[in-house]
């Protein structure tokens, strides 16, 4: 299902299972920030610069660190986005990727399109129900280093939304609010690629071109997908 990407002028971007495995979120990340969280609610509990990070969390789940970090490993065993857990995981991981300890391992066909799109032009925009401030560091702390500054992309990128800042993935009207942000640019100028089909298809409802990504650990894609959807399995496969 070939499609003309001539008009395209700006890349929106998924993150987990898109530019890197699912199973770095899910193995390295969510673990080290709950390793991370102990000595942090030992050592920082009534620290001025951890209150915005524990007062955003619900009163009921702040009476104790052990309640607080109860809460936390039970949202991020079931994989809840939620804004507050998010921005916490965001600060956790800021340490970890500081010291070295951190490292997102993009997919190999990733890096070297970051410098090939922004040479043509094209503006390279992420969209992550991670917060903003955790895409930034996965960006900053990359294997790429042979594309970026020491594994450096940030400064190839345009723009960041998350679920705060544009809306659910799902959600029709997320991708209309990204795009009005960029009113030089019609919705039809927009390639979002995702993993996810029911955000592949927001996205398309909302007038934009968008691609699933099917990379390896990912699940497997329903029989009809690529009769309603152009899959591709590598960044390669796209002609920008």
């Amino acid at each position: 299902m070939a499609q003309d990407l001539s008009s395209v002028k700006a890349v929106l971007l998924d993150i987990e299972g898109t530019v890197c495995s699912i199973s770095f979120v899910h193995d390295v990340l969510f673990p080290y920030a709950l390793g991370a969280l102990s000595s942090t609610l030992e050592k920082q509990w009534e620290d001025p610069s951890f209150s915005p990070y524990k007062d955003a969390f619900p009163p009921e789940h702040r009476t104790s660190p052990a309640a607080l970090r109860s809460h936390v490993a039970d949202l991020m065993s079931r994989d809840i986005k939620i804004a507050y857990l998010k921005n916490l995981q965001g600060y956790l991981w800021a340490k970890g990727y500081a010291s070295g300890a951190l490292k997102a391992p993009l997919f190999a066909d990733v890096p070297a399109k970051f410098p090939a799109w922004k040479a043509r032009g094209i503006d390279i925009v992420i969209y992550s129900s991670g917060s903003v401030p955790a895409q930034k560091l996965l960006f900053k702390h990359t294997d790429a280093v042979d594309h970026g500054d020491n594994g450096d992309l940030t400064p190839m990128i345009t723009d960041y939304f998350d679920t705060v800042n544009a809306g659910l993935k799902t959600e029709v009207q997320s991708y209309q609010k990204i795009s009005s942000k960029y009113d030089k640019l019609s919705a039809s100028q927009w390639l979002f690629l995702s993993d996810n089909i029911k955000e592949v298809d927001a996205a398309k409802a909302a007038g934009m071109l968008s691609f699933v990504v099917q990379r390896p650990g990912n699940a497997e894609l329903p029989s009809e997908t690529k009769q309603r959807h152009t899959v591709i399995r590598s960044f390669d496969e796209i002609a920008l």
